[in-house]
């Protein structure tokens, strides 16, 4: 399988080698911030059908946290999962997991973060350009599982571009509640038709500390350690692109709770990307991506000797094609299509034995065509996109091999009501496969505690949502809210029960047994959001409000686990010159609508932060000063998403100081 697709690639590219690619020079910044994830290469603000969120500029770096789900906990419809510091995940809509997809540069980002909450993402904000937050039909081009949405983290690694001069981005910040060191740093240059980009970063922090415990005092074992280096090269011609990256990421970290285990992770890959503009008549381009990813990591116990070791090796092709406006009968639609496929080889091993421990070696393929377009119909704008996948699972052993054959579409119109207001509708039916750890998980999962026991007869969910938007999309002030019903008919979760046992599954008191179950589904929500100024490059003063809710249950027999907190939060923010600053403010509500399982309501918190920067012109570069401050109230918060909630609170106050020098 791998010959064959390194084959295909190979002639793919040697096919498109010989055509002289467009030579484009950067020219200056411009306001309107591209969301790159989409088939049309849209802005922000007409993301109405896809809604989405593009953090980019001051606003990602005052976001910036240690994890990615931590960077984008306090966005509209966002919440996190938590795992101490080294591991947090984005949760969209009250679901989490495999069922949002993590893509960098809009390729999967192959970790196992999809697995289990303590399990880090691998997709690197500290050098991130931009992250994107994606729903809708444009979430059909990456997989039929984004039944959630999509985040694309973006940076740029493969250049598609020239450069006049060379240009880049050098940072350090010192966090207190950890005692933290980080540095980030990227570069383009441009040699002749050659681009070049080069970037990485590394952190190092140490145990944080905890609100309502004595002066000194902090949560053991969740100090963290990582590093990530990447490079990139493209040839740049008259009609597009065609370059290679290679980046490694390196990463230690504590698992708060008492037993002691860390996480020792690794992650090397190399990705091919090329575009060629105008490929033949009646089209605009066409794009191939490839990606190999060797991903694995050590569960370590307290003694720092390894229990169980993951690996995942995946390979990743995309092939698109993206057509002008269509005549005859089907004038006016313009979109893209394409073919996606995949190949992994997942296994988690007993360390001593090489056997396998909690899931058995097993290989995955998935072969797709997916098709997004969309037309203007006088003032109304049409959507559409439909997905076709199939996926195998073997297993090695006696396991039972499993095959899914997965139908995804979506559709949507959006049409004004009068002068800057719209109205949208989106209906989409989503299919996905089982995981491989819903499928054959049978052994101890020393880092969550669990004995976790899959069921491989389990059927692939199928997701029906339906959602009403309403916006004002134009103007100082504007203002977006969404209503939105979720059924899901044989949802996948895992039920946490009393029942003690051991590494061997036998009665013990280590590991709670998980037992992975199936059931429909309803989650329900709205979301709702009013700004004023909030112009990226506007200044003067910029509010923002907002607040979402979303309320998941299985059909009669209660709430789904680990559901997000109904949430109501405040910005405001004020730039003159050289100078910025901001205040946010969060409440999330008490939660106490429990999954039969969960016994502890999850109380109420407010987070306080503040961030105020200034920039200064030294010599050729920018250098921005900046302080940050998180939950500055010194709150005790926990929150409802996480497993550790009730041993493992979120970091206390903390004041990060830090500059920035662009050139």
């Amino acid at each position: 399988m791998y010959v064959q697709r390194t084959i295909l690639a190979s002639a793919v590219l040697t096919a498109l080698a010989p055509c002289a690619f467009a030579q484009t020079t950067s020219g200056q910044p411009v306001a309107t911030v591209v969301v790159t994830a989409t088939p049309f290469n849209a802005a922000e603000g007409d993301q109405i059908l896809t809604p989405a969120k593009v953090l980019a500029g001051d606003e990602l770096r005052n976001k910036l946290g240690g994890s990615l789900g931590e960077t984008l906990s306090s966005e509209l419809g966002v919440s996190a999962s938590a795992f101490g510091a080294g591991a947090s995940r984005p949760i969209i809509r009250g679901l989490e997991g495999n069922r949002v997809k993590v893509l960098e540069n809009g390729m999967s980002v192959s970790d196992l973060s999809g697995l289990s909450n303590d399990h880090a993402v691998t997709g690197e904000a500290a050098t991130a350009r931009q992250i994107e937050i994606l729903r809708g039909p444009a979430a059909l081009l990456y997989g039929s599982g984004a039944i959630g949405g999509l985040v694309n983290v973006v940076n740029e690694r493969i250049p598609t571009e020239l450069h006049e001069k060379p240009s880049g981005v050098v940072e350090t910040r010192y966090s207190s509640v950890d005692h933290g060191r980080a540095v980030s740093y990227s570069a383009d240059a441009t040699s002749g038709k050659v681009a070049l980009h080069v970037d990485g970063s590394g952190r190092d922090a140490g145990d944080y500390r905890v609100p309502g415990l004595p002066d000194g005092d902090t949560l053991q074992n969740s100090a963290l350690r990582q590093h990530t280096l990447g490079a990139g090269a493209s040839y740049v011609g008259k009609r597009g692109y065609l370059g290679a990256s290679v980046s490694t990421l390196k990463k230690k970290y504590g698992i708060p709770g008492g037993e002691g285990s860390r996480i020792d992770l690794d992650q090397t890959r190399y990705d091919i990307d090329g575009q060629l503009d105008a490929p033949m008549a009646g089209f605009e381009k066409l794009r191939f991506r490839a990606g190999y990813s060797d991903y694995g990591h050590v569960e370590l116990n307290a003694e720092g000797g390894p229990e169980t070791v993951f690996s995942n090796r995946s390979l990743e092709s995309r092939l698109e094609l993206a057509h002008k406006p269509l005549s005859g009968w089907l004038k006016g639609w313009e979109g893209s299509f394409g073919i996606q496929t995949e190949h992994t080889r997942f296994s988690g091993l007993s360390a001593d034995s090489g056997e396998s421990a909690t899931v058995p070696v097993t290989v995955s393929d998935t072969h797709a065509a997916f098709l997004v377009e969309q037309r203007q119909f006088g003032k109304t704008r049409v959507n559409a996109g439909v997905r076709v996948e199939s996926v195998k699972r073997e297993p090695e052993g006696a396991a039972p091999r499993r095959s899914f054959d997965l139908l995804s579409w979506s559709a949507g119109a959006i049409w004004p009501l009068a002068k800057d207001y719209t109205v949208g509708v989106t209906a989409s039916v989503a299919q996905r496969a089982p995981g491989t750890d819903e499928l054959y998980s049978g052994g101890p999962h020393e880092s969550t505690l669990t004995y976790d026991i899959g069921n491989p007869n389990f059927n692939k969910e199928t997701s029906r949502n339906l959602e009403l938007s309403f916006r004002k999309v134009t103007g100082l002030v504007r203002w977006q809210a969404n209503l939105f019903e979720n059924r899901v008919r044989d949802f996948i979760y895992g039920e946490v029960g009393d029942t003690l046992l051991d590494d061997e599954g036998k009665p013990g008191d280590e590991l709670r047994e998980r037992i992975f179950r199936q059931a429909d589904a309803t989650i329900r929500g709205m979301e709702a959001e009013i700004s004023y100024n909030r112009h990226p490059h506007a200044d003067g003063l910029s509010l923002r409000a907002f607040g979402d809710l979303s309320r998941g249950s299985l059909d009669d027999a209660g709430s789904l686990p680990l559901q997000p907190a109904k949430r109501v939060g405040f910005e405001a923010g004020y730039r003159e010159g050289a100078l910025r600053g901001g205040v946010s403010v969060l409440r999330a509500l008490k939660q106490e609508r429990l999954a039969s399982f969960e016994s502890t309501p999850t109380p109420a918190y407010t987070q306080l932060d503040a961030n105020l920067s200034y920039t200064q012109r030294f010599r050729n570069a920018d250098l921005t000063w900046f302080i940050i401050g998180k939950n500055l109230l010194d709150e005790d918060i926990r929150i409802s998403t996480s497993v550790l909630k009730d041993v493992a609170p979120l970091p206390g106050r903390n004041i990060t100081v830090g500059v920035r020098a662009a050139f």
